[in-house]
């Protein structure tokens, strides 16, 4: 089975329409974890009136290593660890789930244990969003994949799928923002796992408030940026990369 980790934060406005995306795009056995930080998130009404009608199994888990979008993603990728496959997206639409079918089969089939949407790579696109944060994340893909070698174009987007097993496997150390998609990356690089990318476009929000903080998190990133970088070092059994129409 196939989970998807949805960190929410009074998302009434999205969730909806994102549990429409869900439904009408996902082929594949698949369930949907809701990760909260508080009951009185105004996202929980919303969900818990789709639930009996909803096509996939939905499971509501409270966030337990206290508030904010990197305890959540956390707290989801932990309690799904024994799935097949576990993917993350935002509840904001952001996330092109149109190509999540793709994903999961590229997990299931033992092609690779990391499987990333990627906006920087071809046949991916960037629509909206802050231009110094579409700077820096670009740089910072970029340069990892062709100076240190990871082989996915877009090392910090956080619409990522991860082989089950990998996630059991790895300590999860980001204490902050959403470093914990470069982190499980960087660190999947470095330990030798497969690595893959496919194209997908990112959307910003239309709705609600964004509760990113780049000033805040920098330091947190380049923690993991040079993690990678000192892995390239390191020989890595197997790594692959798929690319565009592969």
């Amino acid at each position: 089975m196939l989970s998807f980790v949805c960190p929410v934060y009074n998302e009434a406005d999205n969730i909806g329409r994102q549990l429409d995306e869900l439904a009408a795009k996902v082929e594949v056995p698949a369930e949907l974890v809701i990760v909260y930080d508080f009951d009185e998130d105004n996202t929980l009404p919303v969900v818990r009136e789709r639930i009996p009608s909803f096509r996939l199994p939905i499971r509501l888990v409270r966030n337990a290593y206290g508030r904010g979008a990197m305890n959540a993603v956390k707290t989801g990728l932990q309690a799904c660890s024994d799935r097949t496959a576990v993917c993350v997206i935002m509840a904001d639409l952001s996330d092109d789930i149109s190509v999540v079918n793709r994903m999961y089969a590229l997990i299931e089939n033992r092609t690779y244990d990391v499987v990333n949407g990627s906006r920087y790579m071809k046949g991916g696109k960037q629509i909206g969003g802050p231009r110094l944060k579409t700077f820096l994340s670009r740089a910072a893909g970029l340069s990892l994949h062709y100076l240190a070698g990871v082989p996915t174009h877009d090392a910090t987007n956080n619409f990522k799928m991860y082989r089950g097993s990998f996630l059991a496997a790895t300590e999860i150390e980001s204490t902050a923002g959403f470093e914990i998609g470069l982190e499980l990356v960087a660190k999947a690089y470095v330990a030798g796992y497969r690595v893959g990318e496919v194209p997908s476009v990112w959307t910003d929000r239309v709705a609600g408030e964004s509760r990113f903080n780049l000033r805040k998190w920098l330091p947190q990133y380049f923690r993991w940026y040079w993690y990678a970088f000192r892995g390239r070092l390191k020989p890595k059994p197997g790594s692959k990369h798929l690319r565009s129409g592969s």
